[in-house]
């Protein structure tokens, strides 16, 4: 029985998980999450708590599962730093392609909604928002980046992240989204060899 309701936890979670990707946190009832899991709301209150409990558990959920596909992709930066972006990228566009999941990306929708939200939702948001930088900096300083280009194109490549998942919500074609990071990996690209340069 503590397999299945385990299961079940998973699968209820899951599907808050994708009603709040979809909608958004101001634009998501507590009804919509009884329809969306299948518990009525006593359920919801007692098993995932309120609804900012359940958001910040969902945003947990959601940051862990492509947070590990991010850190994969960037596993092999210390010796190939622009296979390793791109591949970072390929995880934000491979999500972004799969019709079983709606557009966009939580933790940039959570972001643009900080100011309807709690100011603990909101700060966990921001939170979620900057392992992204740090990932993408720590990764960079790996391939022999200075801390401070690290630094510079970290913030950039995880601005143009969270746009690729904007711009998809906006109807940007696949190819369009490939396009912009292409810019960015060409721009990397330029710079990783000026600073070769100049060692």
């Amino acid at each position: 029985m503590a397999g299945k309701k385990q299961f079940d936890m998973d699968t209820a979670l899951d599907a808050a998980m994708i009603q709040f990707w979809r909608a958004g946190y101001a634009d998501t009832s507590v009804d919509d999450l009884s329809r969306a899991t299948g518990l009525n709301r006593s359920s919801i209150y007692s098993s995932l708590g309120d609804k900012d409990t359940l958001f910040l558990r969902c945003l947990d959920r959601y940051a862990a599962r492509y947070g590990d596909k991010y850190d994969a992709a960037l596993s092999c930066a210390a010796s190939e730093p622009l296979a390793a972006v791109r591949a970072f990228f390929d995880v934000t566009l491979e999500r972004i392609a799969d019709p079983e999941l709606p557009d966009g990306c939580l933790i940039a929708q959570s972001a643009m909604a900080i100011p309807v939200l709690s100011p603990a939702v909101a700060a966990h948001a921001r939170q979620a928002l900057g392992f992204q930088r740090l990932r993408l900096r720590a990764a960079l300083k790996a391939g022999r980046m200075t801390d401070q280009d690290a630094e510079t194109f970290a913030v950039h490549a995880a601005a143009v992240n969270q746009s690729l998942a904007v711009m998809s919500r906006a109807g940007a074609s696949p190819a369009q989204l490939l396009a912009i990071v292409d810019v960015t990996v060409d721009a990397l690209s330029q710079a990783l060899r000026a600073q070769r340069g100049r060692f």
